[in-house]
């Protein structure tokens, strides 16, 4: 593999492990505060296996060069992560916790279908592991959606508000990597203006089910696959990389 297309794949395994690593420490935030004790047990779950895929991503990124997943993770700046910004954003409530994570799962579900038959086999073979977890996590949001956007007045109205102010964020997640065009013409990776379109296909019954109203609008809050974040992935980096930046050459 000569090295653009070597760089190109380091860039896009490390966004998909971004991803995955920022959602997992905000899913991890409802630990102890989840509204009842299964979705404490459920959501701790999630958190991990967030994480544990976003391992396995920076691993494969390893392998071609990159950094070891230990410093990708607790040794690099804000500014050095490409996560889409709509993981970085505070849990808010569990309207807003659970509008973002099946926004995310169906975004994984089609990119995952679609990843399954890249040309660099060693994406493919990691997603036929992973995606019986991912249907998992996009079973158990899809069945919060539908319970709470047409179960009372104020968890419907909690869900629009949520899924209205969460949009362009997840219209965001179809933010191209800088070697998008790279990737697609040597079969890595579909487009992400398809993958959207496929997304939005799959989104819009559910939300329509649930009886809320899917956003008209198209704006899309970019920047992530870029470096540019809000300020709360400073706040959430500084304190997941606190105890490892104490002792940055201990062996744990």
């Amino acid at each position: 593999m000569t090295s653009e297309p070597k760089a190109a794949l380091i860039q896009f395994l490390t966004a998909m492990a971004d991803d995955e690593l920022i959602l997992g420490h905000r899913a991890s935030e409802w630990t102890g505060h989840a509204p009842i004790l299964e979705e404490d047990i459920a959501f701790s779950n999630i958190a991990q296996d967030e994480m544990g895929h976003a391992l396995v991503w920076y691993s494969l990124a390893h392998e071609l060069g990159a950094d070891d997943p230990d410093r990708m993770a607790f040794f690099r700046n804000a500014e050095m992560f490409t996560n889409t910004t709509l993981v970085e954003l505070p849990i808010g409530d569990w309207a807003f916790t659970i509008v973002r994570q099946y926004l995310f799962d169906v975004c994984e579900q089609v990119r995952y279908t679609a990843l399954a038959q890249s040309s660099y086999k060693p994406i493919a073979d990691v997603v036929a592991k992973l995606r019986s977890e991912e249907n998992y996590h996009l079973m158990h949001s899809s069945s919060w959606v539908e319970r709470l956007g047409d179960a009372t007045e104020e968890s419907h109205r909690r869900m629009q508000v949520a899924l209205d102010a969460i949009w362009p964020y997840a219209l965001g997640l179809f933010e191209p990597c800088a070697s998008e065009d790279t990737l697609v013409a040597d079969g890595v990776k579909v487009g992400e203006s398809t993958l959207r379109e496929q997304w939005f296909e799959k989104v819009k019954p559910t939300f329509e089910a649930a009886t809320l109203a899917v956003p008209r609008s198209s704006q899309s809050e970019f920047g992530g696959r870029l470096g540019k974040h809000t300020t709360h992935l400073h706040e959430l980096i500084d304190a997941m990389q606190n105890v490892a930046r104490l002792e940055p050459d201990a062996t744990w």
